[in-house]
């Protein structure tokens, strides 16, 4: 007999309460097997694809693109059984021909299953993807609804309308999921209607398109009204994703880490020539080679002298952790918003090694591909705002983190070298450190040590 399985969003990163459907892959009708990539969604940090935990046949998408759902919230219906006989419709949830439900919301019908709200899915595309390489964990437990009432069978005309279930308000990690159907969640969203403060009038309390229109009409909703009047001067974007995790974490850090800025000039010079010997090298040919890199390793001396940078403040045991390791966060720009990856034990690679690791860091970044793994139990971080021609900055450290330096733009310029001003390469840094865990003496030594291994190299064979 037909099996219906319903699969809840889960959790793809430890802490993770919501995400935001992107693409669906997959389409009512179609056909799936075991980890066939169904769905890309959108995380606090980064995009996701998410694997099918069955095989069979899908039937309901239950959120569209665009739509924000929390973890445990059903996304997807798939019969694991299509071959199967068809069963009795059994007093449970089976809609009825007119689309009301038998069952009341949050009743316990036969079976002790407890009815779910199912809305309609949107048409969907079909996008490329590369293979997945892995398989992935196990999915969550599958909530089992019941098979759709069978539809007549005359002559050819449009199909009838898909059953509806109707569900009990659902309680997730995020709270209250007030009850609305996928276009309903979405016109809300445009218009800016919240949810949560409507009372549906629909069967069983079910928020309709009625309710939010009369919400967006009523006096209350004037400002958000006037919002979509002036929007052909005005725009305005959703908090989430990437930006709302950004702007949550600036907070947090710029107003529990009392932050201290040093700044130093330095001439760059020997390094330059440095790279360019190196860039001519045999063992360096095809590799790109930056002076991001240069920092980098220099950072990662550096820390050896002063490992209070690479260590963090645990406020909950009362304890300063000190790390014998470097795992190092860059921050990169990409069109979902300013991500920070990390380079693993950046501590143990060589110069090469590490410029191979942030290249392929980059290029990874840029395509979205960034997974939330990668981006968490950063050390130290670096900056690179010399990319953009900026001279410096005073950045904000990663929540976790005790320190976190600005490399600024390589130019030539004027400089005094004994006695004689001459055209060198410069280039300015900004440290920011916590100054709960890092001095201003210990501050100021790490940020003067890297100074003088990116204005002499050779200074590291003395590390």
């Amino acid at each position: 007999m037909p099996q219906y399985k319903q699969f809840p969003l889960p959790d793809t990163a430890e802490g993770l309460t919501e995400a935001e459907i992107l693409t669906w892959h997959v389409k009512p009708g179609d056909t799936v097997k075991v980890n066939q990539i169904i769905v890309e969604i959108e995380t606090a940090k980064a995009a996701v694809e998410l694997p099918c935990p069955w095989a069979g046949v899908v039937t309901e998408l239950l959120a569209e693109p665009g739509q924000t759902v929390e973890v445990g919230v059903p996304i997807i219906t798939i019969d694991t059984d299509p071959g199967g006989a068809a069963a009795p419709a059994p007093a449970p949830v089976a809609a009825e021909a007119n689309g009301t439900s038998s069952g009341k919301i949050g009743e316990e019908m036969p079976g002790g299953r407890i009815a779910t709200l199912v809305g309609y899915g949107p048409k969907s595309g079909t996008a490329k993807r590369r293979a997945r390489k892995d398989a992935p964990a196990a999915a969550p437990a599958a909530a089992v609804v019941a098979p759709p009432a069978p539809a007549p069978a005359p002559a050819p005309v449009a199909a009838p309308p898909a059953p509806v279930v109707v569900a009990a308000p659902v309680q997730t990690p995020g709270g209250y999921v007030p009850l609305a159907k996928p276009p309903v969640r979405k016109l809300a969203k445009d218009l800016g209607v919240d949810l949560h403060a409507l009372t549906g009038s629909g069967p069983g309390g079910v928020i309709t398109r009625e309710d939010v229109e009369t919400a967006v009409s009523a006096p209350a909703a004037a400002p958000a009204q006037s919002v979509v009047d002036n929007g052909s001067r005005e725009r305005r974007v959703p908090i989430k994703g990437v930006r709302k995790a950004t702007a949550q974490a600036m907070v947090d850090s710029a107003f529990t880490a009392p932050h201290v800025t040093e700044f130093l000039t330095v001439d760059v010079t020997p390094m330059m020539e440095l790279r360019a010997r190196l860039k001519n090298a045999p063992e360096f040919r095809g590799v790109k080679l930056t002076p991001l890199a240069f920092c980098a390793k220099a950072i990662i001396l550096a820390a050896r002298r002063t490992p209070d940078v690479n260590a963090t403040w645990d406020a909950a045991a009362n304890e300063i952790v000190y790390k014998d390791y470097v795992h190092l966060g860059i921050a990169a720009a990409t069109p979902r918003g300013l991500v920070v990856p990390k380079v693993r034990d950046a501590d143990r690679m060589s110069l090469k090694e590490l410029a191979i690791a942030l290249d392929e860091l980059a290029t990874v970044a840029r395509e979205g591909k960034t997974s939330p793994a990668d981006m968490m139990n950063g050390t130290i971080t670096i900056t690179n705002v010399g990319v953009f021609g900026v001279d410096t900055g005073t950045p904000i450290l990663n929540p976790g983190e005790s320190a976190i330096l600005a490399l600024g733009a390589i130019r030539d310029m004027p400089w005094v070298v004994d006695g004689e001003i001459k055209i060198r390469k410069i280039c300015q840094l900004a440290l920011s450190f916590d100054h709960r865990v890092v001095d201003g003496q210990q501050g100021s030594q790490f940020l003067a040590d890297v100074g003088a291994l990116l204005a002499e190299p050779g200074i590291a064979m003395t590390y």
